[in-house]
């Protein structure tokens, strides 16, 4: 098993990487690099938002059908950097639900190098807000049972 520096958001890391099974590819493009020849530290961002909507696509609770109920918007995203990851690697992006609460959810992120080695992990929460107030909204049980089951 990896060992890896203790993560705030990870209290055991075989069980929580257990429990991902949604995941996508990420292949590494060259623009994504930087003069030192790796990813540049704000692609994994970029990933994750790939990943993120994807998700919630699968899950059926992403597009302009879904916002009735409010929009998501991301509301903090956190990386931990692992692995060096260069241009034309192949990676597995994982995605899941980590909690959803009344109002909010938070997503949790894990990306695979093709030796199955964690490169990268991150967690971020989304907030669904009124877009004319801009204010929290409530998720219902439809949405929240979408996600979890995901």
């Amino acid at each position: 098993m990896e060992s890896l520096p203790k993560i705030s958001y990870i209290n055991d890391l075989e069980q929580w990487r257990s429990e991902f099974s949604f995941h996508i590819p990420i292949k590494i493009r060259f623009s994504e690099t930087d003069m030192f020849g790796h990813v540049n530290n704000v692609s994994p961002f970029i990933y994750f938002e790939e990943g993120r909507i994807e998700f919630l696509k699968a899950a059926g609770v992403f597009g302009r059908d879904n916002t009735e109920n409010g929009m998501p918007i991301v509301a903090d995203l956190q990386c931990d950097y692992h692995k060096q990851l260069f241009f034309d690697d192949t990676l597995k992006l994982y995605v899941k639900v980590n909690h959803v609460g009344k109002t909010s959810l938070d997503i949790h992120y894990m990306a695979a190098n093709e030796k199955d080695e964690l490169c990268l992990t991150g967690r971020g929460r989304m907030v669904y807000i009124n877009r004319q107030t801009g204010k929290p909204v409530s998720i219902n049980e439809s949405m929240k049972e979408k996600l979890i089951n995901q």
